[in-house]
């Protein structure tokens, strides 16, 4: 699992900014669209939406890759089958069987190469291919059901937020996609529930005194 990032930037309906880490790399394809209602997030349509979702990722900086229209339809195939597995661990509910194998064939293709620098540091392989992306974000994802962290996949506690993640807290209590979004409205939501319960117990006293 490529665990290093500080997260990608999102916006919410009301197009107010805000930071989101996943947790993994296969996680992060989640945020490009997805079957469904979810495809009105599409961004996987043409290949500069790959090009930015790969510059916005956990992968490396330096990736470069040539993608082509054809191309496309492998990484939303894993992306979809990546949706409802995540889903499945983070509810502990059966595997689909058919997005197992889904995510089994594009890991099957070797993954991105990397090389090491004159200079000693880590660098991506010239000739990086939309099969190899897919590949690496299959093993990503692979490390990730199976691994310590199967059980630390999570869905965003807010009612109206499906985003996945994986709790990495030492106590393993995290509930919000971001504090900064979900976490700060739930926190406004039980405000407002509490002034609510307050001023309607203080009008049933007035009444009962009346």
């Amino acid at each position: 699992m490529i665990e290093s990032a500080t997260g990608l930037t999102l916006r919410t309906p009301e197009g107010r900014a805000y930071r989101f880490d996943p947790g993994a790399l296969c996680l992060e394809l989640l945020l490009t669209g997805g079957p469904g209602p979810l495809a009105r997030y599409e961004v996987l349509d043409t290949p500069a939406g790959l090009y930015d979702w790969v510059a916005a990722s956990r992968l490396d900086p330096g990736l470069r890759l040539e993608a082509a229209d054809t191309d496309l339809a492998a990484v939303r195939a894993l992306r979809d089958a990546l949706h409802g597995l995540a889903a499945a661990r983070a509810h502990a509910t059966p595997l689909d069987p058919s997005a197992v194998e889904a995510l089994n064939t594009a890991a099957a293709a070797p993954p991105l190469a990397v090389r090491m620098t004159p200079a000693g540091r880590r660098a991506w392989a010239p000739g990086a291919t939309v099969a190899g992306l897919v590949s690496t974000v299959a093993r990503d994802a692979i490390d990730l059901f199976t691994g310590p962290y199967a059980h630390r996949l999570r869905e965003c506690g807010a009612h109206d937020c499906h985003l996945l993640f994986v709790d990495t807290s030492r106590p393993g209590r995290r509930r919000w996609c971001a504090m900064e979004r979900c976490g700060n409205r739930q926190k406004v939501r039980t405000h407002r529930a509490r002034a609510d319960a307050r001023d309607g117990g203080a009008s049933t006293a007035a009444a009962a005194e009346g």
